[in-house]
């Protein structure tokens, strides 16, 4: 661990993961450490009785533009490319073909009017109409995308992805966790269960310090969550606070999944159910995917924080009870816990993804900015348009590996 090194990349996420890809073909030495005791950060394929589970990302969000498509096909992995179930309500169950039409209404009314707060407040929340039958709903759908209220939530900032993403969104049935941490190199050197305390500068470049010694480095790509850069796990040096203070501007949203094991022919393959939309704790339940005998529950915003603030019992006991609200008291028997993610208990990540506040979409840009051409800064709250998706952390991780090939190029030349 005390080998100096070219490039350090911290974190082994989809960032990090796809610098170490980059960084693969160059003539430079490459070390990449990990907190945790596996590979994948927010993309983590768990495998329950058989069936493959992303507690993390789960979809090729703007397929066709996707980067990770290019390593599954590389690794043999099937893609299915069926469309999503989303925005069809299996059998209009609690949410008539009416009431579906107006909230579509409201919803897509909401996003027209963004655009005039963006130069005023920036919050999402002042485009919508006061005490409107709908808010409720489109609060649901914010937590769902953003894991935040539209009043901590900034109209730029969704604009922006949503003028970015085709909305053409496929799976893997071996998971998203699958792939990316598959992805890395075969011959990548790395050391997992070894989070980094400090970076500091040295007369070549970086000192890194972990809980299995110091490392000396020329350059280090940072790919860790906001939740984390702001914090004070690792200690950096002090001209590095607007690199802090930007990551404290694009806090992580909160969402979760659990895993209900239903095995029952009331449950159709391949279908959708939004709880009540009056209810603004209302779950998103995605029923037998890829035809599994699995009802997969998403919490978002205000749901998925029963989770972080009540436990895992009271998350699942919501979801359970609103399934039961849909399908009849009599269901609660055909259903059983199976797995589940805690994003926002998992100190080395500390929640779901990047959310810009109101007036901060520029934190993005900011905090991609490389400090002193020694580190650089990637992972998907650096990408100004495909936040929160694996592939915009893809991208950053490209983008801050030519960054330190760069960097390290020009440190040749003036040292010759």
């Amino acid at each position: 661990m005390s080998n100096d090194v070219d490039v350090v990349i911290i974190g082994a996420g989809a960032a990090g993961i796809a610098a170490a890809c980059h960084l693969q073909e160059r003539d430079v030495s490459v070390l990449l450490l990990e907190a945790s005791p596996r590979l994948g950060g927010r993309a983590w394929t768990v495998e329950a009785q058989t069936h493959k589970l992303d507690l993390g990302c789960g979809w090729l969000h703007s397929a066709e533009r996707n980067p990770w498509m290019h390593l599954a096909n590389i690794q043999g992995l099937e893609i299915d490319r069926s469309d999503a179930a989303w925005g069809r309500q299996y059998l209009d169950l609690g949410f008539s073909v009416n009431d579906q039409r107006e909230a579509r209404a409201a919803l897509n009314d909401w996003e027209k009017r963004l655009p005039a707060v963006v130069p005023q407040s920036d919050r999402a929340s002042d485009a919508m109409s006061e005490d409107a039958p709908w808010n409720t709903y489109i609060r649901s759908i914010c937590g769902f995308s953003n894991g935040v209220s539209p009043d901590r939530m900034s109209a730029k900032d969704y604009l922006a992805y949503d003028a970015a993403c085709s909305y053409r969104n496929w799976r893997v049935p071996s998971g998203m966790g699958t792939l990316i941490s598959r992805s890395l190199p075969s011959h990548s050197a790395v050391s997992l269960s070894t989070p980094v305390t400090a970076i500091a500068e040295d007369p070549q470049g970086l000192r890194i310090a972990t809980a299995k010694g110091d490392i000396r480095a020329r350059t280090a790509i940072l790919t860790v969550s906001t939740k984390v850069l702001a914090g004070d796990a690792i200690r950096l040096p002090n001209d590095l606070d607007p690199w802090l203070d930007a990551a404290s501007h694009l806090p992580l949203g909160q969402n979760e999944k659990l895993f209900l094991l239903a095995n029952d022919p009331l449950f159709v393959s391949e279908t959708h159910l939004f709880a009540d939309p009056a209810n603004p704790l209302a779950c998103d339940f995605y029923i037998r995917p890829f035809g599994r005998p699995v009802i997969e529950c998403y919490l978002g915003g205000d749901s998925a924080r029963v989770m972080s603030e009540d436990g895992l019992v009271a998350a699942f006991t919501l979801a359970m009870d609103q399934l039961a609200d849909l399908f009849g008291n009599g269901v609660r028997s055909k259903l059983k816990p199976l797995a589940n993610s805690n994003w926002s208990r998992l100190d080395r990540i500390g929640g779901a993804y990047s959310s810009a506040l109101p007036g901060r979409s520029g934190a993005r840009s900011l905090l991609a900015k490389s400090w002193k051409e020694r580190l650089f800064f990637a992972g998907e709250a650096t990408n100004p348009d495909d936040y929160a998706t694996a592939h915009g952390a893809h991208a950053s991780g490209a983008r801050a590996a030519n960054e330190a090939i760069a960097a390290l190029a020009r440190h040749r030349d003036v040292a010759a």
